[in-house]
């Protein structure tokens, strides 16, 4: 059993509604490949790179899963198919419906073609630091990655660094992160 840390982000409606419910309900999917351990607070950030956008929506889901790297990001981009993005149209940085990436799996490092871990940019991007960082302090186990134990000691990321990172209280996210936190841990 490994823990993966998602990187979840939305800026445009998709079938299941407005960014807040797509990630609600993509976080819910997220146990269809392994069990939700913690999600961080939800934040409204600025576009990176195609500024001509809606601002986003974004949080990180830990998950504790059986599947290898390469099985868990095909299940990610099935979900990311359902919930309406085509990556192979659109603009790069463009808006989304969905966007899920693999953060950190356990103490791995990987860099082949269309697989990197840990993510080769989180570090360079407020949006997904400040609510990594957050689950990651709120959620310590004796498994937290190394990476993470390094940003946690090292890492102090402001509400605003590069790019506007605001927290966003949300009825919707916060009551399904509160039936993941409800639910008792396997031993």
């Amino acid at each position: 059993m490994h823990t993966a840390y998602i990187g979840m982000g939305s800026n445009l409606a998709s079938p299941a509604g407005e960014p807040e419910t797509t990630l609600a309900a993509a976080a819910d999917r997220l146990e269809s490949l392994g069990r939700a351990v913690g999600r961080s607070s939800l934040y409204s950030t600025e576009p990176v790179g195609f500024t001509s956008q809606p601002r986003f929506l974004n949080a990180v889901v830990a998950i504790e899963t059986d599947l290898d790297p390469g099985a868990l990001l095909k299940g990610l981009l099935r979900i990311e198919k359902e919930f309406g993005r085509d990556r192979s149209s659109g603009i790069r940085n463009g808006p989304r419906t969905l966007d899920l990436d693999i953060l950190v799996y356990g103490n791995e490092r990987i860099s082949e073609p269309g697989l990197e871990i840990p993510h080769p940019r989180m570090e360079e991007r407020d949006f997904v630091l400040i609510p990594l960082v957050e689950l990651a302090s709120n959620h310590p186990t004796a498994e937290t990655p190394e990476i993470i134990r390094r940003l946690l000691r090292t890492s102090s990321p402001r509400f605003s660094r590069q790019y506007e990172v605001v927290p966003v209280q949300s009825a919707i996210w916060r009551a399904n992160g509160a039936r993941d936190a409800a639910r008792p841990r396997e031993a």
